[in-house]
């Protein structure tokens, strides 16, 4: 599933290359095929990014709302773009670029008070400048649910996907099954702040790494998958060498390494990677 990066690397792009155009609308998909037509020809006026949910406002006031879900995607090409293929829910051609839409949760249209009662399900979002850490850091604070559960509940923190959660969850030391509000008040915050700062690498690289720079011999957005992460989907720990322990938590597999990421923190608790400068 595309994390809260992904999709605000979408929202950037999409407001350099159609917002403030007149865009041609077309479907493959038969149930968005009404709501299509009424936007063709119509200025796009906005585009913003919630966690994992995009929103494009139009001229006419209506919102559309894309949650990509586990197999949405966007495509990007140049226009005058070729044929439709698959199953595309909604093409947007620009006088530059086209963007078409496949596979997606969630491509409705909106009104703006249905907007807003989705944002205001959700958590703060680290990717928006008006976030409020105080917010993420209240909930962790009475939450009994593990905390590798409550990384990826969108109402807590929005934008967090299962590679995130066990990557800062391990950056951090902290164990995924330990009950949030157990975490000490330094643990909380350096969770939020590793949090903002992975995002914010992987919305300016485009990719998922992890790995602190001075760690690797080139430059950190050309490593391969393999190369990228500590213990997402390894077998052994990058730092100490050890077996690395899979659970599960949130219907979703989460990897961890049970001697960097003790389940009974010592008193001296330290992260197990130094933080980048």
């Amino acid at each position: 599933m595309p994390e809260g990066h992904t999709v605000h690397r979408h929202a950037r792009q999409q407001r350099k290359e159609l917002v403030g155009h007149a865009l041609a609308t077309d479907v493959v998909q038969d149930r968005f095929a009404a709501s299509a037509a009424r936007l063709d020809g119509q200025v796009l006026t906005d585009v913003e990014a919630w966690g994992k949910h995009l929103f494009q406002t139009w001229e006419g006031g209506d919102v559309v709302h894309v949650h990509l879900g586990l197999y949405g995607k966007w495509r990007r090409q140049p226009a005058p773009p070729p044929p439709m293929r698959g199953a595309v829910r909604l093409r947007l051609v620009g006088p530059t670029r086209a963007w078409d839409l496949a596979g997606a949760t969630a491509c409705e249209l909106l009104g703006p008070d249905e907007t807003d009662a989705i944002v205001a399900r959700l958590g703060p979002d680290p990717l928006r400048p008006e976030a409020d850490p105080q917010r993420f850091l209240d909930r962790v604070a009475r939450s009994r649910a593990p905390i590798g559960t409550l990384l990826l509940d969108q109402t807590a923190v929005a934008g967090i996907g299962n590679l995130y959660r066990a990557e800062i969850l391990f950056l951090q030391g902290i164990h995924p099954e330990r009950p949030a509000r157990d975490l000490r008040p330094q643990e909380r915050e350096g969770l939020w702040v590793e949090t903002v700062h992975q995002l914010r690498l992987g919305l300016r690289r485009g990719k998922i790494v992890t790995r602190r720079a001075a760690e690797v011999d080139v430059t950190p957005s050309r490593l391969p998958r393999s190369e990228a992460h500590y213990v997402y989907h390894r077998d052994t720990c990058r730092v100490c060498g050890g077996p690395i322990r899979r659970t599960e938590l949130a219907a979703r597999r989460i990897d961890l390494c049970p001697r960097c990421q003790p389940r009974r923190p010592r008193r001296d608790h330290t992260p197990p990677v130094p933080p980048e400068p």
